[in-house]
């Protein structure tokens, strides 16, 4: 008698989990073209040749502009399983998750006022 059924898809998933990364590597190590032509090492991105410096210097205002990104795209991650469980939390929940939307909504004037959001 098992009293433990969950066990044997357990042993199987890590059993795959042991061998499938090992596996990929390997497969790609025996299928890697072994000549390092010219060609091999150049710098490719989207078909065209490079041109100039690789290292270029960005303003910080881009910077800036992804990480108000950033916490909005959480702030979506957050809210969505509320959104799905809402029904069942209650009115605390409601005015919990207003006071989280108000904090990012006073975050988010300050950075419309100081700038951050402009695409220069």
């Amino acid at each position: 008698m098992n009293h433990f059924p969950i066990h044997g898809p357990f042993v199987a998933f890590l059993g795959l989990l042991c061998l499938v990364p090992p596996g990929a590597v390997a497969i790609s190590w025996l299928l890697a073209p072994r000549t390092q032509g010219a060609e091999k090492r150049t710098t490719y991105e989207s078909g065209i040749e490079p041109v100039g410096e690789a290292w270029i210097q960005f303003s910080v205002r881009y910077y800036m502009y992804a990480l108000v990104f950033v916490i909005f795209d959480v702030e979506t991650m957050f809210l969505y399983p509320w959104a799905v469980v809402f029904d069942r939390v209650g009115a605390l929940a409601l005015l919990e998750v207003c006071l989280f939307l108000f904090i990012l909504l006073i975050g988010l004037v300050y950075a419309w006022r100081k700038g951050a959001l402009e695409w220069l």
